[in-house]
């Protein structure tokens, strides 16, 4: 055998090995984001929890998101179950084989997908067909360039639907509601970025974060603001002007009033990371990526020869520290324990602030079930029914089904139909994050039900209110979209619109929208 044989062999040896180190590696980076967040985010989350109001809705949330986060952590199982759009950032030397890593990645992807890690979250634009294994056209996001170091920096962030619905693209000059004019200058990117965390509201999940980019094309801009995100929450940027609108920023928006999850309170941001890049004379853009509490953002540096974890990046090797005051949520006595399915007597005396225990059974329903009910009766009695809007993670258990992860969705995409379905299916109780508009609050009024906020991202917590999985419909639509019936027992929510047509969501707006008037004139950074 030439020299030149063996060492094609020797390097046909090496790549298989180095494959494999490599799976193994990219599964752990797949793993960890998805269920343990990273130090900087657990420790602007604790500051959030020590600078809000005692006994608030927002404290609330707040405590069920840190026993959520340890929940997910200690038994490394999604902390949402919106397990979002897997992106990664890669960066290696010159000459390693980029499409080995990708085909890599989908294979992990799908792996992660079977076991639970991932929610089946991809979806045909055109059929409307779930894939099943969260590849398709377009998917995972894969970004891969060269770079003059010797090691290879993988980069991963699990961003979800509901945040990333809030992402905002600002062409300057233009006229923002209650800021007034915002121009082609560092004030116009000021006023652009308070809209933008204005704009978001309970939507998407607060307390946020937001990546924003000045500049570029409309494409770069969306995709250095997401790159922003991968900066660490307690960085200082290098640029002097751009660190100051970062810092008036964090101030700023945390007077505003939003508070967790859209409840009103002291803290609505956790970080705000800028970067510029430069433009077209004629156009200039601001893109404002937000992201949820559930931060997932994690990396890794690889041995470019063998694909083994040489070090982590956006963690230290110290445990993760619980972050929760108590194993179990704080109860004052004052809930209200309702055991489904609901009369209306019941629904009509709660009010906004009321904290529910729902035991009993329940289903749920996303975009597709409500879209199906509109022109086709329900395939179970939904007469007194509490209605969840959760596309959870769930698993076959012999002949069953048990559920990874199961928060709420964004109810906001539900508004279109939600009073047609309360009318013709007589639900009680419609169950979401982030609250509805003013068609589903008359419908409230009207037919005698409620909207309970449960807490966005507390995937862990709601999933082990549940007690069993009953049965499920319409599973050709796909596991998030399918209507599943579940029982539960004491599952925690907030009253924030009631049948008297109160709404705490559209409260809070409004004295939002009071306190963002306060910084339309000029600031000084």
């Amino acid at each position: 055998m030439s020299g030149t044989q063996e060492r094609g062999n020797l390097d046909y040896k090496n790549k298989e090995y180095s494959m494999q180190h490599l799976k193994e590696s990219l599964a752990k980076l797949v793993l960890e984001t998805s269920t343990n967040l990273p130090p900087d985010v657990r420790r602007a989350l604790s500051a959030a929890m020590k600078a809000e109001t005692p006994a608030t809705q927002s404290s609330l949330a707040l405590d069920t998101i840190a026993i959520n986060v340890d929940m997910a952590c200690d038994g490394k199982v999604p902390i949402c179950q919106d397990t979002g759009m897997p992106t990664f950032e890669i960066r290696t030397p010159v000459g390693t084989n980029q499409i080995e890593i990708a085909r890599t990645i989908r294979d992990v992807i799908v792996d992660a997908t079977k076991d639970g890690t991932l929610r089946p979250n991809q979806v045909d634009s055109l059929t409307g067909k779930n894939s099943g294994n969260n590849l398709g056209e377009g998917t995972p996001v894969i970004h891969c360039e060269q770079w003059e170091q010797e090691e290879i920096e993988v980069r991963l962030i699990l961003k979800g639907g509901g945040c990333e619905n809030k992402n905002i693209q600002y062409s300057v000059p233009c006229e923002l509601p209650g800021l007034g004019r915002a121009d082609r200058n560092i004030d116009g990117v000021r006023k652009c970025i308070l809209h933008a965390v204005y704009q978001a509201q309970g939507h998407g999940c607060s307390v946020g974060a937001i990546g924003v980019a000045i500049g570029g094309d409309r494409a770069s801009g969306y995709h250095f603001a997401k790159q922003q995100l991968f900066r660490t929450l307690d960085d200082i940027n290098p640029n002097a002007e751009l660190a100051k609108l970062e810092a008036y920023v964090m101030e700023t928006a945390n007077k505003l009033g939003i508070g967790t999850m859209g409840f009103g309170g002291a803290v609505s941001l956790i970080g705000c990371k800028v970067g510029a890049y430069h433009r077209l004379p004629a156009s200039f853009f601001v893109s404002v990526a937000y992201d949820c509490w559930a931060f997932r953002r994690l990396g890794v540096i690889l041995d470019a020869q063998t694909g083994a974890i040489r070090r982590w990046l956006y963690r230290d090797d110290t445990p993760a520290v619980h972050m929760a005051r108590s194993q179990g949520l704080p109860l004052t006595g004052r809930e209200v324990r309702l055991t489904t399915p609901l009369s209306e007597g019941q629904v009509r005396s709660l009010n906004v602030g009321d904290v529910v225990l729902l035991t009993g059974p329940m289903h749920t329903g996303r975009d597709m079930i409500h879209h199906h009910l509109m022109s086709h009766e329900p395939p179970v009695d939904l007469n007194g029914a509490a209605l969840y809007h959760c596309g959870p993670v769930a698993l076959k258990k012999g002949e069953g089904w048990f559920m990874n992860a199961a928060g709420p969705t964004t109810s906001s995409r539900e508004e279109p139909y939600q009073a047609e379905v309360i009318k013709k299916c007589g639900i009680r109780a419609v169950i979401g994050k982030g609250g509805m508009g003013p068609k589903t609050l008359a419908a409230l009024k009207e037919y005698g039900a409620v909207y309970l906020n449960a807490i966005g991202g507390a995937a862990q917590y709601y999933a082990k209110c549940i007690t069993h999985v009953e049965g499920v419909d319409f599973l050709d639509f796909g596991i998030p979209e399918a209507m599943w019936h579940i029982r539960v027992k004491d599952f925690p929510a907030i009253v924030t619109m009631d049948s008297n047509g109160n709404s705490l969501h559209a409260d809070v707006e409004k004295a939002s929208s009071q306190e963002l008037a306060r910084f339309a004139a000029p600031a000084t950074l």
